[in-house]
């Protein structure tokens, strides 16, 4: 069995200056999401890493180790997904990674970074699955792609493992399409609703994903206890009401989970 730390692993510290450089080197550029993973390294929070101890070491946990090692493969295998019914969870997640040009291994790509390094340790399955479920909670909550469906996305997550790194670019990013964005569009309360929302429900990580993958997509969202993102839609009507297109606001890049 792996352990929960390997060895080699180094102690992290708190580094919030160097956290600062990083998020205005991902303003400056939105396609840099190493700079996410680098923000990561410097925040380190016991909550989070208390979060993934404890679901590794649970029986959930270690089964799902040994059925789900690697989630990419399976998520990327859209054939397979396919088999399933067309009101399933699996043909809404092909049908939204096809039309946005994604592949789940696209995603293990660009959460890569020059001197990253991987430990065969517990934790190390846990950060990777849940950079491998941030495409299917765009599915299981009904935010887009669109830079405020990425707040939110990260509002809803961070709500469920309590990441600093994401908490921070949700906000972050979320401040400035309200400073920068004309019109009164409800961002802020958009991204408050998706913690309020993330919070409520199961945690996305801790579903068996092939099973999750079979089910009708309205039977498991309401079996997850996922609510309505009734203010984001508001916030886009608002938007297109004045003329702007919700996917053209800025912001920062499609984000990625960061190491704990």
């Amino acid at each position: 069995m792996m352990p929960a730390f390997h060895p080699d692993r180094p102690p992290r510290r708190m580094r919030p200056l160097q956290a600062l450089h990083h998020f205005r080197a991902l303003a400056r550029n939105a396609d840099d999401t190493a700079q996410v993973f680098l923000m990561g390294e410097c925040l380190p929070n016991r909550s989070t890493r208390r979060i993934g101890v404890d679901f590794c070491l649970s029986s959930l946990g270690q089964d799902l180790m040994t059925s789900e090692p690697a989630l990419a493969p399976l998520l990327d295998d859209h054939e397979r997904l396919l088999a399933f019914g067309p009101d399933s969870v699996a043909h809404a997640y092909v049908a939204f990674m096809r039309t946005e040009g994604l592949t789940a291994a696209g995603l293990v790509a660009a959460s890569r970074f020059p001197g990253q390094v991987e430990y065969a340790d517990q934790m190390q399955w846990f950060v990777n699955r849940l950079r491998d479920t941030h495409d299917l909670a765009h599915v299981l909550t009904g935010y887009g792609r669109d830079p405020l469906g990425e707040q939110c996305v990260l509002g809803f997550t961070s709500g469920q493992y309590r990441d600093w790194t994401e908490t921070i670019i949700a906000w972050a990013g979320t401040a400035e399409f309200a400073l920068r964005v004309p019109g009164r569009a409800p961002f802020i309360g958009a991204v408050a609703e998706a913690r309020r929302n993330g919070r409520a429900a199961q945690a996305i990580f801790r579903q068996n994903i092939s099973a999750l993958l079979a089910e009708p997509l309205a039977a498991a969202r309401r079996r997850m206890g996922i609510g309505e993102p009734s203010v984001y839609r508001r916030a886009h009507a608002r938007l297109r009401e004045q003329g702007i297109d919700p996917y053209r606001i800025g912001g920062p890049a499609r984000p990625v989970t960061a190491p704990i």
